[in-house]
């Protein structure tokens, strides 16, 4: 008796019960995890046997991250940040704030009185908020798949006061509202199968629920919500209505295909009057849904299956025996290997040959394995589904590999074999490919996979990239590593530090775990305090790296207030800085003829002025300003916004990216060896040896040895060198007009160029393709219409003996100041010749550029 006893109370105490506890004093290592979580030493966290939450703290400046919310009062004390089944370690939401954020009086753990429960309480006196008393209790109870959230609204002062009750809840993309008005939410990735679900269950002083109410001197309204967690959305939908006392019953069944094999990429939709709402089964393809008792088809669907259906009437009985049988996937399996038959990150895209086909969704913009119509990989052994029919499929790995192409047909229940080497075609030894300006989902600004951010990467064949989130120091190595990614990427541990004017990135640090913003400074406004701030932060080091990212030349180093009148910019900055970003997304305008354009953005009948970077690089340097030019991708999706469309190009003694040590790149960044590319590879050389970025010695005259690598799937037509920033026509080589000087193999250009000096000069070689793209490369995505192209930074030759000088040149245009105007432009313009008086447009029409998912900023003076 006395050991069945026993065995009771050692189950019992075993099993999870509810309670809340600061996560503190080595407890803060049960911090649930996921995509999206944010908890760190202080939060609170709350938990049940059926989930975990975590309620952040009333700590100065506490955020899920940089882009939840905007502005002095964009902070998010006292809100749910963090939601997961105990144990899934699955959270996929940034933040849900009731009735809206910002500043608290304090967060503070509740004694409950009902057993199995536990709470937190989020208090904003009426003193803080304009004479609301604010109050928010999070309750959690053993057996119940969610959290209870009671708001207390009292207005405290003597007179009316209207408030904001609409509630943040974020990010999603795929969301609805039921015919019963539950809110929904799907995570991004829907193979990550983490859902939530919102219900009303109670309005006490108040009869409807709206955006803004007014309250009466000394009234009070009480709001009682349920936010459910699920496996999907159709399971968290089903909890809030069992919570609300809806007649449900429970629906379990599995989904096998023809082997009796469980298909876990099924989907199952569940009707409802305001549309059907998915639900998605387990890695075993076993699902449970609690469903309103009711007849009820159920749709079962899945990528290149045919639809299948199950009908049922839902009683309060359990219906556990459901056994759906689909049919096997139309599918193509790949095989891709390198020459000595490894296995290698890829990227395959398909298009749809038939005629008349639907347009392929093979998934959000934001993940690898599966994105619009692509595939990327990390390792080149891969299935897709599709639906049956003919495919043209081209698989790829950036611009030093061959491609493959194949027209496959794909029939219904059979599966394709799609096998090929890619072989790397372009000799890059010596140099290694970086780009030091990308983001995944915890920068704030995005959603991005941060595993599908690093396979990206993988299959562009980028070998160097730091990590640089927004605003908190970040690694990606413990991914890159889970991946089975290190023999292809090399990172350092970085940040890109950002506010309403200029965003700064810096590298290397150490991320502090579980400090707000992993322990990095705050932006200012001025960007000497921010580089200063990071060049000091954690200790000065030689090998820290700080660069302008996207940056608004005219304002940094011309025209700080942008008033429109030439006051030098922030002095100093451009010696304070290691390099600065040319090149950022999909534009090659490194050739262009004046330091803006004007354009006419779709669906405006409004012309706008845009400054053109790479023209007032060009005008700088000419001044004096030798700051390193970088290309980046600034990659905010995989797809669309992805890496890839910019990379520089610099000396390694070593070509296996795990053997990288940044404190051996750095002084080659730093001296500017850096060549700029969106795929060809440009190699240049002085008669004495000097490359990019070096200081060279000449009288009369420099060779220069200018050799281009292209791979199968991209040309370049024309070389081009630049002296002094001014293209030298002279020296402007073409297929056209020196064919002898351009080949049709892997080597296009490969030639002596002797540049005539009477002066000191930088020069610069620009090799392109003027009509070319690079749609084999990117399929539908906007890098296709990307033009290849690619250029070294200077390098400085001094004619004569005494010193380099730069000559002052401002090639035919004043060094742009802000606030310039349509007409203004329009007149500049037309005095330089570049369009005639009464022409509707101005300048070349602007380079292809990607939808960027970060927010434009106001810029403050």
């Amino acid at each position: 008796m006395k050991s069945a006893l026993l065995l009771s109370l050692l189950i019992a105490s075993s099993v999870p019960a509810a309670e809340v506890f600061e996560a503190a004093l080595g407890r803060e290592t049960e911090l649930p995890k996921g995509k999206e979580a944010d908890g760190i030493l202080g939060d609170f966290v709350l938990r049940s046997d059926k989930v975990e939450a975590v309620i952040s703290q009333n700590s100065p400046g506490r955020k899920a991250n940089m882009s939840t919310f905007y502005g002095e009062d964009g902070v998010t004390p006292g809100c749910l940040y963090d939601f997961t089944l105990r144990g899934a370690n699955n959270d996929q939401l940034v933040v849900y704030a009731p009735c809206g954020h910002g500043h608290v009086s304090f967060v503070k753990i509740v004694s409950t009185q009902e057993e199995g429960s536990a709470a937190v309480e989020s208090v904003t006196t009426a003193a803080k908020n304009s004479g609301i008393f604010k109050r928010h209790e999070y309750r959690v109870k053993d057996g119940v798949q969610g959290i209870f959230i009671t708001t207390t609204l009292r207005n405290e002062t003597d007179k009316p006061q209207k408030t904001f009750t609409k509630s943040d809840f974020t990010r999603f993309e795929s969301t609805g509202t039921t015919s019963d008005g539950i809110f929904w939410a799907d995570a991004i990735n829907p193979a990550h199968k983490g859902s939530y679900a919102l219900g009303t269950l109670n309005l006490a002083g108040i009869e409807r629920l709206e955006d803004t109410i007014e309250l009466k001197s000394q009234q009070e309204v009480v709001i009682s919500r349920f936010f459910a967690v699920g496996t999907s959305p159709a399971q968290a939908v089903g909890e809030v209505r069992s919570v609300k006392g809806v007649k449900l019953g429970t629906v379990s069944g599995v989904i096998v295909d023809a082997s009796d094999k469980g298909v876990a990429t099924a989907t199952i939709l569940m009707p409802d009057g305001n549309g059907p709402i998915p639900g998605y089964p387990d890695a075993e393809g076993k699902f449970s849904l609690k469903l309103p008792q009711a007849p009820v088809k159920l749709v079962v669907e899945d990528q290149g299956r045919a639809k299948t259906e199950i009908s049922i009437t839902v009683d309060k009985s359990a219906h556990t025996a459901i056994k759906t049988v689909m049919k096997d996937a139309a599918r193509i399996r790949f095989d891709i290997t390198d020459e000595s038959g490894k296995p290698i990150p890829c990227k395959a895209h398909f298009a749809p040959v038939d005629k008349d086909a639907p347009k392929l969704d093979l998934g959000p913009k934001w993940r690898a394995h599966g994105c619009v119509d692509q595939y990327m990989s990390e390792n080149g052994q891969f299935t897709q589904q599709l639906p049956p029919g003919k495919y043209r499929v081209v698989v790829v790995r950036g611009p030093e590999y061959s491609h493959l192409e194949q027209e496959v047909t794909v029939e219904a229940a059979k599966e394709s074999v799609f096998k090929g080497t890619l072989k790397r075609v372009v000799d890059t030894k010596g140099w290694i490919s970086a780009d030091f300006h990308n983001h995944s989902t915890p920068s704030g600004d995005n959603v991005c996979d941060t595993d599908g951010r690093l396979i990206n990467i993988a299959a562009e064949n980028l070998e160097f990239t730091p990590t640089t989130e927004h605003n908190r120091f970040y690694d990606w190595e413990p991914t890159i590593k889970a991946l089975g990614l290190e023999s292809y990427i090399k990172t350092v541990k970085g940040i890109e530090l950002t506010g309403s004017r200029q965003h700064v990135n810096a590298f290397p640090f150490e991320p502090e775990p579980l400090k707000q913003n992993a322990g990095a400074p705050d932006w200012n406004d001025d960007p000497r305090i921010t580089v200063l701030t990071l060049r000091r932060w954690q200790g000065e080091r030689a090998d820290r790296w700080i660069q302008f990212n996207h940056p608004d030349l005219s304002n940094m180093f011309i025209d700080r207030d942008s008033d429109g009148i030439e006051d030098g910019g922030f002095v100093g900055v451009g010696g304070m800085i290691d390099g600065s970003e040319s090149q950022n997304g999909a534009g090659t305008d490194i050739l262009a003829d004046s330091p803006f354009r004007l354009s006419r953005p779709a669906g405006s009948l409004a012309m706008k002025v845009s400054a053109v970077r790479e023209f007032v690089w060009r005008q700088l340097l000419n001044q004096g300003l030798r700051v390193t030019a970088v290309g980046v991708a600034d990659a905010h999706s995989v797809y669309g916004n992805g890496v890839g469309c910019w990379r520089c190009y610099l000396p390694s003694s070593t070509d296996e990216p795990a053997k990288i040590e940044w404190a051996e790149l750095s002084p080659h960044a730093k001296a500017g060896h850096l060549v700029l590319s969106t795929g060809p590879f440009l190699e240049v050389l002085t008669q004495n040896g000097k490359i990019a970025g070096d200081d060279d010695r000449a009288t009369g005259g420099i060779d220069l040895n200018v050799r281009v690598q292209c791979t199968d799937w991209m040309d370049i037509d024309r070389v081009q060198v630049l002296v002094n920033s001014r293209p030298d026509p002279k020296l402007n080589f073409t297929r056209a007009s020196h064919p002898q000087m351009f080949k049709d193999g892997v080597v296009k250009f490969e030639e002596k160029i002797h540049v005539p000096l009477q002066h000191d000069a930088h020069l610069i070689v620009v090799a392109i393709d003027e009509d070319g793209d690079e749609k084999t490369c990117y399929g539908t995505s906007d890098y296709a219409k990307i033009r290849p192209c690619a250029y070294n930074n200077p390098i400085y030759v001094d004619a004569d003996g005494h010193g380099f000088t730069p000559n002052g040149d401002t090639l035919g245009f004043e060094l742009p100041t802000g606030g310039l105007k349509v007409d203004a432009a329009k007149e500049k313009l037309m005095r330089a010749g570049l369009i005639k008086e009464g022409a509707p447009s101005a300048a070349p029409p602007p380079a292809a550029e990607p939808k960027k998912t970060e927010p434009k900023k106001k810029k403050k003076k």
